[in-house]
């Protein structure tokens, strides 16, 4: 078992006032990461080594190879060269679940890509949030956004990565999670949530990136019916929170915010619906 180092300190020169310093900087430490299911790896990730075992929960929660943090029995990351081996071990039937997939993967392609479990991946169709009716204020906004900052260690640190966090009115922020990816970072913000016993429904998913598909297909796997970011969306990532019925909001930075879908989750006196 290891505990792997989140940044490292380096040697830099700085530019300031007109002339170079000598100076250091702390940074964030990337590495790959495999996610190995039954001694098969499933995937890499190049990612921050923290949070590993959040991180391995969220991933296969988003990937569909679990519904639940009990269908994980163990999760052991290891060291393997230069990176990290995490090796889950699943309940049977979810194990047997996952050794079908991948025995449906092998077979002659031809999308160019990675084979065609790939492109299935990119245009999934994402669970529904459309019955969930959680409620929100605008001032929930601003505060899930300055929480998430203000609980930002490895960024203040560093200045060079995403934060993830999950808001719940009236109690504020249950977790935040930091990786140099985005993807990874709400990842391991669903694992971290499952692992704390508590449901996605119960709360808003608040992130530093933009909102690309993928953010909304894993908000939509945790069963969170708010997405919010600094950031704006991609024409796919709102088609796609339409579909699943999920609130999705962007640009939010101080008071303003805007809303791309599902405005009644926000209590504005906005009255429209797009479900």
């Amino acid at each position: 078992m290891i505990k792997p180092d989140r940044t490292s300190i380096v040697s830099e020169l700085q530019y300031q006032g007109g002339g170079l310093h000598q100076a250091t900087r702390t940074v964030p430490e990337e590495v790959p990461i495999a996610f190995s299911y039954g001694g098969s790896t499933h995937a890499v990730m190049m990612a921050t080594p923290a949070d590993l075992e959040d991180f391995a929960i969220g991933f296969s929660l988003a990937e569909g190879i679990i519904a639940d943090v009990t269908d994980v029995l163990a999760v052991e990351p290891w060291k393997a060269g230069d990176g990290i081996d995490v090796q889950v071990t699943l309940r049977d039937a979810e194990a047997e679940a996952l050794r079908v997939r991948r025995r449906r993967m092998v077979g002659p392609v031809g999308c160019g890509l990675c084979g065609i479990e790939s492109i299935e991946q990119a245009s999934r169709v994402v669970p529904s949030v459309v019955d969930v009716h959680l409620q929100l204020e605008p001032s929930d906004i601003q505060a899930a956004v300055e929480a998430l900052t203000l609980q930002q260690d490895l960024n203040r640190q560093t200045h060079a990565v995403h934060g993830a966090g999950f808001f719940i009115p009236g109690e504020g922020l249950l977790a935040v999670r930091e990786d140099v990816g985005r993807h990874n970072a709400l990842d391991k913000l669903a694992g971290a949530v499952l692992r704390a016993g508590r449901r996605g429904d119960e709360g808003a998913v608040v992130v530093t990136s933009r909102l690309s598909v993928e953010m909304v297909q894993k908000a939509a796997a945790l069963g969170c019916p708010v997405l919010i970011a600094i950031s704006g969306p991609t024409a796919l990532a709102i088609r796609t929170a339409e579909t699943a019925g999920m609130t999705l909001i962007g640009i939010a930075r101080g008071q303003d915010f805007e809303i791309f879908t599902r405005t009644d989750r926000l209590k504005t006196g906005a009255s429209s619906h797009v479900a």
